[in-house]
């Protein structure tokens, strides 16, 4: 049990959990008012939405033995020109108008998804260097939609992507896990799935044997993009204002991260949803208890920092076998000797190998 690949993730999970309700014993506690659910658990699902989308969409790039570290600036980039092209409208709370905003983000989004994959897959450049161009460039981009200065809408339809309720759930939870059953039934209930872990062992024998590698490893940064962007407007909605500089700033390296602590390797291959869900429920509760507990802000990201390394190490079998002292060995099974007179012989006695 021990040796199962999410054992750790859901150790750390419900230890930080414990911590929280230690420090607030209400914590837990899930109270219905105004007809919508509120606590601590709704408060995790709900700001941890948007990483679990980037993290779905960096699994799929993971599978095929890239990295997409330009999702922070294409979430910059959709929420802002979310934000922009409705402040412009006559009408900010018209329905209309915010759906072709939202169009638009998802359609620039695709557009730079579609750029990094030809990168990768037409002219072969390393993923991270890739993605890194557009991680520089998106920011800067981002930055001239908005001028530099942070955009703020009044617009009650778009605030309902971040902030608005459904069923009784914040409509970012139905958003992030609408996706995620999508995108694993798209994976497992078709081929798609295993065409990817195929890439992602060899891109160049899945081409020899009729496999389109360069399709699917642009497809997969198109998704990428596309989930970045819908992160993008949730957080950009929620607060109703696009801030070009902060929004998404490193949220890349904690959607890998996410993705890691779920059981996907970097070396690409088989990869897991489910796990990458549960990592990045632990890494946005981790978040939150540090803010629970009151962590100084200075010392905020060398807190978080010491906390994954342990889940990390705590992960790694070479680390445990050589903290935790495991069982020795039995001893091989008994092997045959050959004797003087080149005869066959079993293994010898007890008090014979004592001897020699």
């Amino acid at each position: 049990m021990i040796r199962h690949r999410l054992v750790w993730p859901v150790v750390a999970l419900v230890a930080l959990l414990a911590v929280d309700v230690v420090h607030t014993p209400g914590f837990l506690a899930v109270r219905m008012q105004d007809g919508h659910l509120y606590g601590g658990p709704i408060d995790i699902l709900r700001y941890g939405a948007p990483l679990v989308l980037i993290s779905v969409g960096m699994t799929l790039v993971i599978a095929t033995r890239g990295i997409d570290l330009s999702v922070g600036a294409v979430v910059a980039i959709a929420g802002a020109l979310a934000c922009l092209r409705i402040q412009k409208l006559t009408d900010p709370g018209a329905i209309g108008g915010v759906l072709a905003a939202v169009a638009l983000a998802l359609a620039v989004a695709a557009g730079l998804g579609l750029w990094n994959g030809i990168l990768v897959a037409r002219f072969h450049i390393q993923p991270i260097v890739a993605t890194l161009i557009l991680m520089v460039a998106g920011r800067g981009l981002a930055q001239l939609i908005t001028q530099g200065q942070i955009i703020t809408v009044n617009s009650g339809p778009y605030h309902v992507i971040g902030g608005g309720f459904l069923l009784t759930l914040p409509v970012p939870v139905l958003i992030a896990a609408a996706v995620t059953v999508l995108v694993a039934l798209l994976l497992r209930r078709t081929a798609l799935g295993l065409l990817l872990e195929s890439v992602g062992g060899n891109a160049e024998a899945s081409r020899l044997v009729g496999i389109r590698a360069g399709g699917l490893i642009a497809g997969v940064y198109v998704v990428c993009a596309c989930c970045a962007a819908v992160a993008g407007l949730m957080i950009s909605s929620n607060v109703s204002a696009a801030d070009s500089n902060n929004a998404g700033l490193w949220i890349e390296l904690d959607a890998i991260l996410a993705v890691v602590l779920g059981g996907t390797a970097l070396t690409g291959g088989r990869f897991h949803l489910g796990g990458t869900v549960l990592g990045a429920l632990v890494i946005q509760t981790l978040t939150t208890t540090i803010y629970t507990i009151g962590v100084p802000p200075e010392t905020t990201l060398l807190f978080k920092a010491l906390v994954v390394i342990a889940v990390c190490l705590v992960q790694s079998p070479v680390f445990r076998a050589k903290v935790f002292r495991a069982r020795p060995n039995l001893p091989p099974p008994a092997a045959e000797h050959e004797s003087e007179d080149g005869a066959a012989t079993g293994a010898p006695s007890e008090q014979e190998a004592l001897r020699r």
